[in-house]
């Protein structure tokens, strides 16, 4: 390339570099929205023109989270950005905790409405559970009892049968 055509092209670069910095400048001064697209047309260049410089992108992008300047006039006290970043971390926490809260009352909702499905349904057990208690554990006796009546009939009736054994062998051997 020849040295001329590289000074100028090097020198119009200089130039909308210059027109993009005073524009990020002058929005930022009046307060006017600061975006990628609004600083390219306010500077007369393309959009990959800050694209190509990553440096000017990021001028940009660092102005966009920078609040705007307020009017002293106004009677508004300058906000930092710092400030602005405490009191997202704060809305954050407390949304974190109601979250938590939330989910916390949905489960005992959800519990005391299963409870009272529970019993309206009459699937549930039922109000007098000690009698029924008692109740078990009287049959258990019983059923105790029973199986050692059982066994005791069995018993008898095992020598029973070995007695009638004995003597009919016995009668068959004399005959």
């Amino acid at each position: 390339m020849i040295p001329a055509m590289r000074d100028g092209r090097q020198a119009d670069t200089e130039r909308r570099r210059q027109r993009v910095a005073t524009a990020v400048r002058n929005a930022s001064k009046n307060g006017t929205p600061i975006s990628v697209s609004a600083i390219a047309r306010q500077a007369g260049v393309d959009r990959s023109f800050l694209y190509r410089h990553r440096d000017l992108l990021e001028i940009v992008h660092a102005a966009e989270l920078e609040p705007a300047a307020q009017d002293p006039a106004a009677g508004g006290s300058p906000v930092s950005r710092a400030s602005l970043q405490a009191d997202l971390a704060n809305a954050q926490a407390r949304n974190t905790r109601l979250v938590a809260r939330v989910q916390q009352l949905e489960k005992r909702l959800s519990q005391a409405l299963g409870a009272q499905a529970w019993r309206e349904s009459g699937l549930g057990a039922p109000a007098d559970i000690d009698e029924l208690q008692r109740r078990v554990a009287r049959l258990e006796q019983q059923n105790v009892e029973l199986t050692n009546t059982l066994d005791e009939t069995r018993s008898d009736l095992e020598a029973a049968r070995a007695a009638n054994r004995d003597l009919t062998r016995a009668l068959n051997q004399r005959g």
